[in-house]
């Protein structure tokens, strides 16, 4: 079985590293330079350096050499996945496997709302607490695969795990986005009590509390409360909101600093954070959903003194958990 990752930054990289264990990889990239260093030195060293990457691994340009592949994982930035899956002509039986985390700006859609519109395809959605160079170096992890064809999403657990790499099924496929969406934005505030220098107590209330955002958001759009509080939502939220191997986390770390925006976000890595938390204020608004910590990301993206943003947040109402 041939699989195909359309996506070469750290997370489609370690994706296609440990999917090689399991069969031939196509892997597709934008960039000329990371196709040539994957082909020749079988190292990733724009987005996952210092990580030798197996031989099984093809990497190309050409998004059409995705297209024989059985299984095709998308793994591009959540902004941008309208704009390839519009490009990529993947015949209609392959199932795609949706790895970006994010609500698409504009529409406020999910990402498998968006596939959808777009492709026919049976879709399914990979989530869960999981850093790309830790499971490129082939380090324990467990994240979800959620499908609601239970059927095809058994197949899909047997062909894709692997015996570090171990994924748990769901049916709750928007239980599945939410979780991963969101949790980078709550990650972001996470760095910024780091970075502001406020101590692990006010880290620990803000990830309690976020997790509460999440699970309201979530509900509301559908998913189930226990699919946020498993690996997709409140395990991916524990990891991402406690190291700075997070990029959103690091983000929020130089904002708390006060860091400019424009610096932390140059580079070729993405915040997806950054992108969503303004979409999910937009969207939690428009439902009536009351997100305040998401709110306050949002205003510091957009330019808030972080300690007037903590203030503004520390001087709510007391209320009831």
């Amino acid at each position: 079985m041939r699989f195909g990752v359309i996506g070469a930054g750290a997370w489609g990289t370690a994706l296609a590293s440990t999917l090689a264990g399991n069969g031939p990889v196509t892997l597709w990239a934008r960039e000329a330079e990371v196709i040539s260093a994957i082909n020749t030195t079988r190292e990733n060293s724009v987005f996952l350096p210092g990580i030798p990457l197996p031989a099984g691994i093809t990497a190309t340009t050409n998004l059409a050499d995705i297209a024989a592949c059985a299984i095709i994982l998308v793994v591009v930035p959540a902004q941008h996945l309208r704009a390839v899956l519009s490009q990529a002509a993947i015949p209609a039986t392959t199932p795609l496997v949706l790895c970006a985390k994010g609500i698409e700006a504009g529409s406020h859609e999910l990402m498998v709302e968006v596939a959808q519109s777009l492709v026919p395809n049976p879709i399914a959605v990979l989530s869960g607490p999981s850093f790309a160079a830790e499971v490129a170096k082939g380090l324990p992890c467990a994240i979800t695969l959620a499908c609601a064809d239970s059927a095809l999403g058994e197949r899909l657990v047997a062909a894709m795990a692997r015996p570090t790499f171990r994924l748990y099924q769901s049916d709750d496929v928007v239980g599945a986005e939410i979780g991963g969406a969101v949790k980078n934005v709550l990650a972001i505030a996470c760095g910024v009590v780091d970075g502001a220098g406020l101590g692990l107590n006010a880290r620990a209330a803000l990830i309690a509390r976020g997790f509460a955002e999440m699970t309201r958001f979530g509900v509301a759009r559908g998913a189930r409360a226990e699919t946020l509080a498993g690996l997709s939502g409140l395990g991916d939220l524990v990891l991402t909101c406690s190291s700075e191997s997070s990029r959103n986390f690091r983000l929020g770390v130089g904002l708390g600093q006060g860091r400019s925006l424009a610096d932390l976000l140059a580079g070729p890595a993405v915040a997806e954070g950054a992108a969503t938390a303004p979409v999910l204020v937009e969207a939690a608004r428009a439902a009536g959903i009351e997100m305040p910590i998401s709110e306050a990301v949002a205003a510091l993206l957009a330019g808030a003194s972080v300690r007037e943003t903590i203030s503004a947040l520390l001087a709510r109402p007391l209320k009831a958990e």
